[in-house]
């Protein structure tokens, strides 16, 4: 249990910093978004690249793997047809579905995979998942979606190659691939500057919750609502289902694969939804109360299958 209420500790503590810069208005009025725009454009990137280039791809081909795809397009498809009923829009659906299927399985993922699980490399294959197909393909649709000038065809086609995340964490995956070592001179300061990417995150999160209503509350309440079911009961239940029920997993890999999918949503997710201006409400309250809410998820999963 240590692992989990560490890393809940952690990341409530920077929230909190956040909130309190926030407050006293230490970063002025633009604060929140420079902090945004560092972590999506620079620090991001440059994490996602570092943490990519080292990452023996061979985990990608695994059992654990396609149930945590198979949970994660279970959920993402209950939100996205909910939401096409509704016709809450596509960037708003593509922000929802992600804030129901996409693991913070890096800044919290890491620690509970360490003092939970004792193998902090058990979380890779999801934040590969994550990285290499999730992350590029809804911002590519956030990015085709936007209200700006769309250009030709050909373009539109190379929106993932102009994002900065998505060419981050390819580019990242290509280092991996071709076996190439990095000099230590150009990769230290990218280290650097992707360790800035999780404090900036959350930190800018904690500045949004100034001055906000309570989550789960006005127009997004529904939508909030579902998010939140499907992220922290809908998904861990899937995936044991599958985990257990179909590929026959027991013991430590069941649990792996459970409390991999308990984990809440990512604070990145705001990022996403404050960088393209969409559903910035429905990613902090989704987040927030999905944070609170997979604590006792987490733990109920480590006692009974642990």
């Amino acid at each position: 249990m240590q692992g989990v209420l560490t890393g809940f500790a952690v990341i409530a503590v920077v929230i909190a910093v956040g909130y309190g810069i926030g407050r006293r208005g230490h970063l002025g009025e633009h604060g929140r978004e420079v902090l945004t725009k560092l972590a999506f454009h620079v620090a991001s990137p440059a994490l996602l690249f570092t943490t990519l280039a080292g990452t023996d791809l061979s985990v990608i081909f695994s059992s654990r793997l396609l149930v945590t795809a198979l949970s994660t397009a279970a959920m993402a498809g209950v939100f996205v047809t909910v939401a096409v009923v509704r016709r809450w829009g596509v960037g708003y659906a593509t922000i929802g579905a992600l804030c129901s299927s996409y693991v913070n399985s890096g800044n919290l993922g890491i620690p509970i995979a360490v003092y939970v699980l004792g193998d902090a490399s058990l979380v890779a294959p999801v934040l590969l998942f994550q990285l290499v197909l999730v992350t590029p393909a809804a911002l590519t649709v956030l990015d085709l979606s936007g209200e700006g000038d769309k250009g030709p065809l050909w373009r539109r086609l190379l929106t993932p190659l102009r994002n900065p995340i998505a060419v981050g964490s390819l580019a990242g995956v290509l280092v991996s691939a071709t076996g190439v070592r990095i000099p230590a001179p150009v990769l230290d300061p990218l280290t650097l500057i992707g360790g800035m990417s999780v404090p900036a995150v959350l930190l800018a999160f904690g500045i949004s919750l100034c001055g906000s209503t309570l989550p789960g509350r006005g127009p997004d309440r529904n939508p909030v609502l579902l998010s939140v079911v499907l992220k922290c009961c809908g998904q861990p239940a899937v995936a044991w289902a599958l985990a257990a029920g179909v590929f026959g997993l027991r013991g430590a890999p069941l649990l792996d694969v459970v409390v991999t999918s308990a984990l809440p949503a990512a604070q990145n997710l705001y990022t996403y939804a404050s960088a393209y201006g969409v559903a910035e409400r429905l990613a902090r309250d989704a987040i927030l109360v999905s944070t609170v809410l997979s604590v006792p998820v987490l733990v109920v999963a480590a006692a009974v299958l642990g």
